[in-house]
């Protein structure tokens, strides 16, 4: 079955595509079993398994901003990897799981460990597997840097990788999602965000001061009050610049698809700009930029009762293209 993506007629403009996913899209249920795994620092992260024949594919998945098995693009990856017999281990960020984390520290945009400890442990687990990777959005930004941090670093099992409407600039996409009705889903994270932190204060009284948490206005705000000196950043602008991918893009070896939509509310078109340009000298970096298309929306089909979604379907078939060659 192929696919080829054209916007849906019926919706018009980058925030309803980008929406329509979170309130209106219905997957099946996948049968799903959580593993809890230790941390060498003490704490845990909860993994979401797909099961699939020894040998078969797995696919390890990054969610988004305060994402969980539950969001729409997760649920669609699931059920998309189980229609082609692979299997699927889906990363849960820490605190992201319905529990709060044990240790001070949370997650963040440039945190590649615990991908890292999760790599190695579905490597062992599944040693005769083709091994692919796919993050969407903050999931994406993580798994870009990590593999720019690698190169060819890489266990013989992975194959290759695609990453989905990836905030590449930390930094502008955050002024960018402050401004005009971009500021709904700033507001969003920012109610989650705000929620954790204050109960993250209740094992660690000293940790933060409570009025800045309370007082974040903005990502900017909270990110320069909690992410960055929770994880070792001077400021918010120190924790942009040393985690945006766009900084590592260039030492990416392994075969990785890069998709988004020039339309994201998440980022200025600009960003995608920059990115194009390090890509034209990166032979592994595969760029499909499409016009309209929102943040991890790509919603197509010729009526909403019948509806397409194209990312999932594209990241998978580029996934399993590589597959085959090897």
């Amino acid at each position: 079955m192929s696919h080829t993506y054209t916007p849906a007629w019926w919706l018009p403009g980058p925030h309803l595509r980008t929406l329509w996913g979170k309130f209106f899209r219905r997957v099946e249920p996948v049968p799903t079993r959580r593993e809890r795994w230790d941390t060498p620092d003490g704490d845990f992260v909860d993994v979401v398994r797909l099961d699939a024949p020894r040998g078969r594919p797995r696919v390890l998945l990054l969610h988004g901003l305060e994402g969980a098995p539950h969001s729409h693009y997760a649920r669609g990856m699931l059920a998309e990897a189980r229609r082609r017999g692979w299997g699927v281990d889906l990363l849960i960020f820490r605190s992201c799981g319905g529990e709060l984390n044990r240790t001070s520290r949370f997650y963040h945009s440039g945190e590649t460990t615990d991908f890292a400890l999760v790599l190695e442990r579905v490597v062992a687990d599944y040693p005769e597997s083709p091994l692919l990777l796919a993050g969407y959005s903050l999931g994406g930004n993580v798994l870009l840097k990590f593999l720019g941090e690698r190169g060819s670093d890489l266990p013989p099992q992975v194959r290759a990788a695609a990453a989905v409407s990836v905030p590449y600039d930390l930094g502008r996409g955050s002024r960018h999602i402050a401004r005009g009705f971009a500021r709904v889903y700033e507001q969003h994270f920012l109610r989650s965000l705000r929620r954790k932190a204050l109960a993250k204060l209740e094992s660690f009284p000293d940790l933060l001061p409570r009025e800045r948490i309370i007082g974040a206005r903005t990502l900017w705000d909270f990110d320069d009050a909690v992410t960055a000196p929770l994880h070792g950043f001077a400021s918010a602008e120190d924790y942009y610049t040393r985690s945006s991918s766009l900084r590592f893009l260039a030492g990416v070896r392994l075969p990785t698809l890069l998709l988004s939509a020039v339309d994201d509310p998440f980022l200025p078109p600009a960003v995608l700009d920059d990115v194009r340009r390090v890509a034209r000298e990166n032979a592994a970096l595969h760029v499909e930029f499409i016009d309209r298309g929102g943040h991890v929306g790509f919603v197509g089909g010729r009526a909403p009762w019948r509806p397409l979604y194209y990312a999932e379907w594209r990241v998978a078939e580029f996934l399993s293209v590589h597959v085959a060659q090897t």
